[in-house]
């Protein structure tokens, strides 16, 4: 009956560790966000419709492994019996007063908003829901879904009505992976907004618990849920204008990395990094978020539809600079291979979803080029075996007789690889693009023909030639 307590009563339940709290997804922000709330002295039910999941979880196994700080909480606070997960939705719902929605949010192959698994979580909670409950969605979603999808839809299947029955609001992760808790934490300040001043008030004072940085309270639901995406829309559109920008310097012989930190210096420009592509499940999907509801409005969004335009160019465009390189070193794409650094979509952290080295892939293979691909933290991945394109652990073996070699990926790893080594593996003369702005362009060595999104062409095809 939480949503029937007064704030000084929410917050003695809290000290005395006596708020349920279920949480729904135990991927990459779930787990985090229900160690969060154990953390803060909670009991959490962990809800997941992937049975290996909930018994990983249950035998104090983590699932996520490259965490800080997951793996050990978990198996505490299941060998506590203060953590515990489950496949069951609806009972889960029954036996927690909190409901934490985490589940993912996607596109659909039209790139409209991709909300199955959203509805398929509210439905169960809705047909476990209680009067005096709350549920927080805490995945990005489109603006208006709050109030649009999850008010209707829980209101059918429980028969109570939000705000006055039950707090509903919405409160977006703001995490980045490799740092989830800290972020969860520390980091940042909470945004939360509610379907009503009331279920704004409850949320901003559970979130208060856990947010060192505080709570940022919302006038609306749709409000926080805007604010979330505009975080990713900004990004995208950075990255958009360094690309382009990156080009430009290219085109004039400048390494951008060089131009970036000079105008950086100035507190008022923020430029960031040039690359292959952008990955992962927040950048390249937030603005089709935005954007398929601005259509709605008739709201045209013409710079950040570009921008997105420009992002998805970047494979095919790394793959023209690969194809423009061996062609002056007399080399063509077909029957050349090319091994590629890095299938995560960033660096130090083993996902690969949405990853632009995926697009890059299939680009060079649509030029019959024979490809192989390596990364220190991804061993296993069923999209390459599927298509025969080999993942391979060792970076000598990957670049070993291949005629170009393409840094994908920013892992601090490929910052301190002997480059001179691996030219010599490869062959001679040797194609080396860097896609992530982090090879150090006076360790270039002989025998290379050095080229990169952002950076100059250096051509030291002369193997008693010095790098420089």
């Amino acid at each position: 009956m939480i949503f029937t307590l007064s704030k000084d009563q929410v917050e003695e339940k809290l000290n005395r560790g006596e708020v349920s709290i279920a949480v729904y997804g135990l991927g990459r922000v779930g787990l985090p966000l229900a160690v969060a709330w154990l953390r803060a002295g909670q009991n959490v039910i962990g809800v997941d419709i992937n049975p290996s999941i909930v018994d990983k979880i249950n035998s104090g196994i983590s699932p996520i492994t490259d965490e800080p700080l997951i793996p050990e909480s978990v198996k505490k606070f299941v060998s506590e019996g203060k953590f515990h997960a489950t496949t069951d939705l609806i009972k889960a719902s029954q036996e927690s007063e909190v409901k934490f929605i985490a589940v993912p949010t996607t596109l659909t192959e039209e790139k409209k908003f991709n909300g199955r698994a959203l509805e398929s979580a509210l439905r169960s909670i809705g047909g476990g829901l209680k009067r005096g409950d709350a549920v927080s969605i805490e995945c990005s979603v489109p603006p208006t879904t709050t109030t649009n999808l999850a008010k209707p839809l829980l209101e059918k299947e429980s028969g109570l009505k939000a705000e006055e029955d039950f707090a509903l609001g919405v409160s977006p992760e703001r995490i980045y992976e490799g740092r989830v808790l800290e972020d969860l934490e520390g980091r940042y300040p909470k945004v939360v907004g509610g379907i009503g001043p009331r279920s704004t008030e409850l949320f901003a004072t559970l979130w208060g618990r856990v947010a060192r940085k505080g709570v940022v309270k919302m006038s609306s639901s749709t409000a926080a849920e805007l604010s979330k995406l505009f975080e990713g829309v900004y990004r995208d559109v950075n990255i958009a204008l360094a690309n382009e920008l990156g080009g430009l310097c290219q085109a004039f012989g400048v390494d951008f990395m060089e131009a970036r930190a000079a105008a950086n210096s100035q507190p008022f420009c923020d430029l960031h990094r040039p690359g292959v592509g952008v990955g992962g499940l927040c950048i390249p999907i937030y603005p089709y978020f935005v954007a398929e509801k601005a259509e709605e409005k008739d709201v045209p969004l013409n710079l950040t539809r570009m921008a997105r335009a420009i992002n998805e160019e970047m494979p095919k465009n790394t793959v023209s600079l690969v194809q423009k390189a061996l062609e002056s070193v007399g080399l063509r794409l077909k029957d050349t291979k090319v091994a590629i650094l890095g299938l995560a979509f960033r660096g130090n952290v083993a996902d690969s979803r949405l990853s632009p080295t995926y697009e890059l892939v299939q680009q060079l293979r649509l030029q019959a080029a024979e490809v192989v691909v390596q990364d220190p933290y991804i061993k296993i991945d069923k999209t390459l075996e599927a298509i025969g394109v080999p993942l391979l652990e060792s970076v000598e073996n990957a670049v070993k007789e291949a005629s170009a070699i393409i840094v994908a990926t920013d892992h601090e790893d490929y910052t301190k690889l002997d480059l001179a080594k691996l030219v010599k593996l490869a062959r001679s003369p040797t194609i080396l693009l860097d896609g992530r702005g982090i090879i150090d362009l006076r360790k270039v060595p002989a025998g290379t023909y050095f080229t990169g999104i952002g950076r100059p062409t250096i051509k030291l095809l002369d193997k008693e030639s010095k790098g420089g």
